[in-house]
């Protein structure tokens, strides 16, 4: 009846990476750690997960000799971004 959620955005930190990155399309650690209150070593190893995932690219860089992680959703980041509040909703519309 119900359907299932994605494991990997029911975890509370992914959600919110992924729901930063569908309004902003692209945004950098920085962004992404003040906005989200995680510790940079929890950041990293949920970014990489999504990476893993296929939902997410990380793109590092340097500017003006510091390093620079930029992350981006992908269109597959998206429709699972998209399929997970679909079935949120169903849970909702279910009562």
């Amino acid at each position: 009846m119900f359907k299932d959620l994605d494991p990997l955005l029911h975890q509370q930190l992914r959600l919110s990476v992924i729901s930063l990155l569908v309004s902003t399309k692209e945004a950098e650690f920085g962004f992404l750690k003040d906005k989200t209150n995680a510790t940079a070593g929890n950041l990293s190893v949920q970014l990489n997960k999504l990476a893993d995932a296929g939902y997410i690219t990380i793109a590092k860089s340097f500017r003006d000799n510091y390093p620079l992680t930029t992350c981006k959703i992908t269109p597959q980041g998206i429709t699972a971004f998209e399929n997970y509040v679909s079935a949120l909703q169903d849970y909702l519309k279910s009562k």
